[in-house]
């Protein structure tokens, strides 16, 4: 399920590096929770709508993002908590709640990148950012989704990920979240598998860290 969020307008100007106030919003909405400490079966999409300044992103009419989530009742609690308390931050309010019933998929989709894909792996002691320039991405891209089915009670045999090597704006780029810097992929991704398979990798997001604003799929 997705819940589709318009909001108003601002005078203020935002950090290009947002997702963190992002971040934490959700987690007003949500309300006292652990999700920090589990894996993320949800994702939320970079704000569209703004338009790129010298010193950062301004909304000069609407914004628009969605927030996607394999549990239903998680989709009902931050609409709850949106209609409690709308704001968001820099002078951004929710002025509309649209909420998206999960669609029909087939057993194969290209989908594109709602916020970018990122893929990160402990080795020795140290984090390994990969991009779809590395051979083992697609196997990594595809691991995590495993993972997350496994962990939801659902069959993750047959399933893959890969990026779509024909996407003409494929771009690595580096974004920092809490001043952190992370190198992530702006490309689209084939999914095979189940119709629901692909339903929960479009409500959860692809790769690592779905929960702070990477990963989610149009």
């Amino acid at each position: 399920m997705r819940l589709h969020l318009t909001t108003s307008s601002t005078v203020e100007t935002l950090s290009f590096n947002y997702q963190n106030l992002l971040t934490g919003v959700l987690h007003k909405w949500i309300g006292k929770n652990n999700l920090h400490d589990e894996t993320s079966m949800y994702c939320f999409s970079w704000l569209k709508g703004g338009v790129v300044k010298s010193k950062g992103i301004e909304i000069p009419e609407r914004g628009y993002f969605f927030i996607g989530a394999h549990n239903p009742e998680l989709i009902q609690k931050i609409v709850e908590g949106i209609r409690k308390s709308p704001s968001i931050t820099h002078g951004l309010e929710v002025k509309e709640i649209v909420i998206q019933e999960d669609p029909e998929f087939g057993n194969s989709r290209i989908f594109h990148p709602g916020s970018p894909i990122f893929i990160k792996r402990r080795v020795e002691n140290r984090d390994i950012h990969y991009t779809w320039e590395d051979e083992k991405a697609n196997a990594l891209l595809t691991e995590t989704l495993q993972n997350k089915l496994r962990k939801a009670g659902l069959d993750e045999q047959g399933v893959k990920v890969e990026f779509d090597p024909d996407y003409r704006n494929r771009k690595i780029k580096t974004i920092y979240y809490n001043n952190i810097g992370n190198k992530v992929n702006m490309s689209a991704v084939k999914i095979t598998g189940t119709p629901e398979q692909l339903v929960f990798a479009w409500n959860v997001g692809v790769g690592n860290s779905t929960g702070i604003g990477f990963g989610a799929l149009k």
